[in-house]
């Protein structure tokens, strides 16, 4: 079958595809500037704001950089419907389509949007900030940023570590920073025949003379209980978290010194035991050392 075309419909052809192709690359043209410009201007509004929050003390470090990713996404949103109504196409049309597409892509995406969900919980209810030092059962560190999507950490031993918003949403977290004071417990092992009391003394004087420990509430030392090889006292005291470790080194080594020096002794783990002969009911009484 012989297909021909008039002169006059081909005419008309071109001119139709002339004048979409007119109509139609000006536009596109717009959309690509749109969406350029627009990249760049999302990168600097995201930056600017960021810029103007950081040095704001009424703003929370750890929502800062969660402010400049909602700037930066919400005007790249503007952008692209901007860019779509520059192509002509009508935004109420594809809201459907839109609406389709982005449930598809959540039933896809639902361990993303279960850490999206978690970090919104975390920034409301706080139970820490950056700068915190914090502990769960897969990761303990200091929170750098806490973000949309996943906090990240640095471990004491300065590694990175990157962890996904739901697993710390989902377990039992402690923050170690985040009350101003901590508890210092340390025990101190003394012969059976030391005096209790002298020890007790002792101990008091120098968790009530160390310039990090609180007076309120005092210091106090107790007798613990009775162990294998000494008598355990333990020393509770109160002191400011930031200086924490530093205070309870201190008192280990400061507390050793003092009971030496009172003649108080601190004795090896030891243990009695007693033989029993074959041929003889007398006992034999050996000390060994407990592994």
């Amino acid at each position: 079958m012989d297909v021909s075309f008039a002169p006059e419909q081909i005419s008309a052809f071109a001119v139709v595809i002339w004048s979409w192709v007119a109509d139609f690359l000006p536009r596109f043209g717009g959309a690509i500037v749109i969406l350029v410009v627009g990249f760049f201007v999302s990168r600097w509004a995201g930056r600017g704001v960021f810029n103007l929050v950081k040095e704001s003390e009424h703003i929370d470090n750890t929502l800062k950089p969660i402010i400049r990713a909602v700037v930066r996404y919400g005007v790249l949103i503007l952008v692209l419907v901007a860019a779509l109504g520059q192509l002509g196409v009508q935004t109420a049309s594809i809201l459907a389509a839109l609406g389709a597409i982005g449930l598809a892509i959540g039933l896809a995406l639902q361990g993303t949007l279960s850490n999206i969900a978690a970090g919104i919980m975390l920034l409301w209810l706080r139970p820490f900030e950056a700068g915190d030092f914090i502990e769960t059962d897969s990761v303990t560190g200091t929170v750098v940023e806490l973000g949309l999507f996943a906090t990240q950490i640095r471990t004491w031993d300065g590694l990175y570590k990157f962890v996904p918003n739901s697993g710390l949403w989902n377990t039992t977290l402690t923050n170690y920073t985040r009350n101003p004071t901590r508890l210092v417990l340390l025990e101190f092992g003394i012969a059976y025949e030391d005096d209790i009391a002298k020890g007790r003394q002792v101990l008091q004087e120098v968790a009530s003379e160390h310039v990090n420990v609180l007076d309120d509430p005092l210091p106090v030392i107790v007798p613990l209980s009775l162990g294998d090889s000494a008598v355990v006292l333990q020393m509770r005291a109160w002191a400011p978290t930031d200086v924490f470790w530093d205070t309870r080194w201190d008192l280990t080594e400061t507390g050793k010194k003092r009971l030496e020096e009172a003649g108080i002794t601190i004795p090896f783990p030891q243990r009695v035991v007693h033989v029993v002969g074959d041929s003889s009911d007398k006992a034999l009484t050996a000390q060994a050392a407990s592994d």
